[in-house]
This record gives C-alpha cells, sequence and structure tokens, in this order.
C-alpha cells in the first residue's frame, strides 16, 4: 500500500499497537487478514471503532487496512479507533474540531498499574490477623 493516496497512521491503547492504511474505498474492513465484525465480535467494540467515521459522516467512504498487535480486545480497539481518528485528520484537518470534541483524538494512558512488593496485586494487602 504505498499509494500516494494512503494515509498512515498509528494508534496505541493499553499494550496494544495499531498501525492503520486508509484510502478512499467502498468502506472495506481488513484487520490482519479479517473483517471488522469477524476480528471484533463484540458489537459494542464495533461500534466504538466506528465512531471516528459517523462523527465525520465518512462511514463507508474509505477502506481500512489495519495491523493490529499486542494487548487485548478492548485495547487493540481502543489503539484502531484512535489510529483511524488520527487518520481522518491527516486526510482532513477540519475533522480535527469535532473528533477532539467528542474525545477521539486523545490517548487514553491508562495502563495497568505495577505489582508491588510485598503486595499480593498493585494494590490488595494480604489478610491481616490479629493474633
Amino acid at each position: 500500500m504505498a499509494d500516494s493516496n494512503v494515509t498512515h497512521t498509528i494508534g496505541r491503547r493499553k499494550e496494544a499497537v495499531c498501525r492503520v492504511y486508509l484510502k478512499p474505498g467502498s468502506g472495506k474492513w481488513d484487520i490482519n487478514g479479517r473483517t471488522l465484525g469477524d476480528y471484533f465480535p463484540r458489537p459494542a467494540l464495533v461500534t466504538a471503532i466506528q465512531q471516528p467515521f459517523t462523527a465525520t459522516d465518512k462511514l463507508g467512504q474509505y477502506d481500512v487496512k489495519a495491523n493490529v498487535n499486542g494487548g487485548g480486545q478492548t485495547g487493540q480497539a481502543g489503539a484502531l479507533r484512535l489510529a483511524v481518528a488520527r487518520a481522518l485528520v491527516k486526510i482532513d484537518e477540519g475533522h480535527r474540531r469535532k473528533l477532539r470534541d467528542l474525545g477521539l483524538l486523545t490517548r487514553d494512558a491508562r495502563a495497568v498499574e505495577r505489582k508491588k512488593p510485598g503486595r499480593p496485586k498493585a494494590r490488595k494487602r494480604f489478610q491481616f490477623s490479629k493474633r
């Protein structure tokens, strides 16, 4: 996909990284060689991923090719959504205001907190015994 009309962006969420290639087309999705509904079976995730397109009224106007790796389903969906939103802004700067107001251009920096020594998890403590 080394076309001049192809837009390339990267999105990240938790441990997931997504590289998106957006080009004018009929709305075809190719995520790691699979379709959108096939790769993300949960309808809520599909809706979230398509949010940048619905917000800018561009649903079905671009073909999306994405390489996603790392993290889980939710993280990958978030990374894909961010990458698509960034690509739409790269294509037309006029979309920035609308996508920014909906919070679609903000990188969600929340990640898993590290485990602390002397604790079973990050914040959980072992059971306290008085005697």
